[in-house]
Formats: C-alpha cells, sequence, structure tokens
C-alpha cells in the first residue's frame, strides 16, 4: 500500500445516477473518514460528473468508457485501486456514524474472512430490514439465496433480533467489503452476470476456496433498493434465474441433482407468471433458462 493511501477504499458505481448520488453520497463523505471515497462512473450520459466535481470536489472519479454492469464496472474500477480493503456500495445507500469502523475491526482481527456485510435496512421504512441483505444471506439446498430478517419478499421488523455477529454463505453487493487482494485473486465478480446475484457466486467461491464470511450487525446502513431495475421488472426477473442457473453450475457439488428439480420449478414459476397475467416474466424465465444453457459452456 502506498504511503498516505488509506486501508479502505468505498467505491461507488454509478451508471445515470445524479439524483443518488445528490441524495445519499453526502452521507459517505460526512461519515467515512477513515476511507478513501470513489465513484466509478459506469458511461453516464446523465449530469452525473457535474454534480460530482460542483458538490464532492473530495471525491475521487473512475471515469469508464462504457456501461459495463456492476460486475464489469466494478472489477475495471477495483484494478486501479490497491487498499487493503474495498467496499462496494451501491449509490442509493445512506450510511451512519461510525458505520465502517466495525467491519474493518472485525477484518483485522479475524484474518480467516474474506469479505463482510453492515446489517442493511430499509432507507423508506427504517425500522425494518431491506431486501437486498438485510442481516446476512444464505442458499437453501436448492440455490435459492435468502437472507436472515429476510425470506422471498418479506422482510422483518428490525427489533435487534439480529444483533449478533454471525457466519453467513453471502454478503450483499448493495455493501460488501472485502479484502482486495482476495478479490482480484479469485478474478472478482463474474461479469458474464451483468447484474444480479454475482455477489453470491463469488462468495461460494471464496467459501469454496476455505473462505469465510461474517455479518457485523454494529454496523447499520440504509439501502433504497430497487434503483436499477423495479422487483417485478421482466428484465431482473430475466437476470436473476439465469444467473442463478449458472451460478448452481459453477459451485454446487450436487449441481445434476439441484439442476433436475429447478427444471421443473423453474417452468412451473413461468406457468404461474403467465396466469396472473405477468407474461412478461414468463417468458424472460423461460429465455433465462435458453441463455443459461448457452453460458455454461464456458465454465466446462
Amino acid at each position: 500500500m502506498d504511503e498516505g493511501m488509506k486501508e479502505c477504499s468505498v467505491i461507488i458505481l454509478n451508471w445515470n445516477g445524479a439524483e443518488m448520488l445528490r441524495t445519499y453520497l453526502p452521507s459517505v463523505v460526512a461519515n467515512t473518514p477513515e476511507a478513501d471515497i470513489i465513484v466509478a462512473d459506469n458511461g453516464s450520459t446523465d449530469e452525473s460528473m457535474q454534480v460530482l466535481a460542483e458538490d464532492f470536489p473530495s471525491v475521487r472519479t473512475i471515469i469508464l468508457d462504457k456501461n459495463y454492469g456492476f460486475a464489469e464496472g466494478y472489477n475495471r474500477a477495483i484494478a486501479q485501486v490497491d487498499s487493503r480493503y474495498v467496499m462496494l456500495l451501491n449509490s442509493d445507500v445512506e450510511v451512519t456514524e461510525g458505520w465502517l469502523a466495525p467491519l474493518l475491526d472485525y477484518m483485522d482481527t479475524h484474518p480467516e474472512v474474506a469479505a463482510v456485510q453492515p446489517k442493511i435496512r430499509s432507507w423508506k421504512n427504517r425500522e425494518y430490514f431491506e431486501h437486498a441483505g438485510a442481516a446476512g444471506g444464505y442458499l437453501n439446498w436448492l440455490g435459492y439465496p435468502y437472507c436472515r430478517g429476510r425470506r422471498f419478499g418479506r422482510v422483518e421488523k428490525d427489533k435487534g433480533q439480529y444483533d449478533t455477529i454471525a457466519e453467513i454463505e453471502w454478503t450483499t453487493g448493495a455493501a460488501m467489503c472485502v479484502r482486495t487482494e482476495v478479490y482480484k485473486a479469485l478474478g472478482g465478480l463474474d461479469a458474464s452476470f451483468f447484474a444480479h446475484m454475482e455477489e453470491i457466486d463469488l462468495c461460494w467461491r471464496l467459501r469454496n476456496k476455505g473462505w469465510r464470511l461474517a455479518c457485523i450487525p454494529q454496523s447499520v446502513v440504509f439501502h433504497l433498493g430497487g434503483g436499477s431495475l423495479s422487483y417485478d421488472n421482466p428484465r431482473k426477473t430475466y437476470l436473476n434465474f439465469r444467473n442463478n442457473l449458472v451460478m448452481i453450475y459453477k459451485n454446487s457439488w450436487c449441481r445434476w441433482s439441484v439442476l433436475g428439480i429447478r427444471f421443473f420449478l423453474d417452468y412451473t414459476a413461468a406457468l404461474i407468471f403467465f396466469l396472473t397475467g405477468k407474461k412478461g416474466s414468463a417468458k424472460a424465465v423461460i429465455e433465462a433458462r435458453r441463455d443459461y444453457k448457452q453460458m455454461r459452456k464456458k465454465y466446462k
């Protein structure tokens, strides 16, 4: 690490998010003195760069030439950073005073841990957990992700029930602190995913290499969620189904058994979408399964 460089770099990936920057970046600047704050711009065409230059002159910018998506955008940004840790932080996250210190302290004292996340609460309903990450992520045996504080679409009120540090199976990409050297050694996020589930795939690969992950609830942030695609957007449905299948294929030791069951479950989901009038989502599931078959060839 260069002399004068801080131990952690907080990297916010931005794409046409000028209003997000105005709303959420002030909390990051005000509450993160122990880290370098970087906005990596994914080829924005709005006034994002003007907002950064005029309102946030202390924030470093990394300018990418086009929208590479969440995965490759972060890979290209992190390639330009040499700090010990990097914090992947969504542009729609409001942080709190002292939020980063518990994460860094835990990483410093637990060398077997590759990545951690804070407790994620909803920016809109601040007493409740937020869908993307909540109090730490897990996977069931069929490869479906869930969290402490969230199962499928239902989130719990935060009553302190998850205020213990816990080992988890995946950390949310909305606020993920990871060892930079380890991230780079594993090739970072899988750029083929473009967006959605890429952080779960990375965490699965980390665990397969023997690394551990944790949620540190002494750190709290508030996440808007759905800032890029709404939860019922067919494009989001497509990416979630496709990437989930690819992730299982890449990482699961019993992949063929799981994928055989998922074949029936996925087409059942498509049928339910169709019968309930969500024809776009039904089509998205079918296209996701088709494209998964093509994508998996690259991993053989």
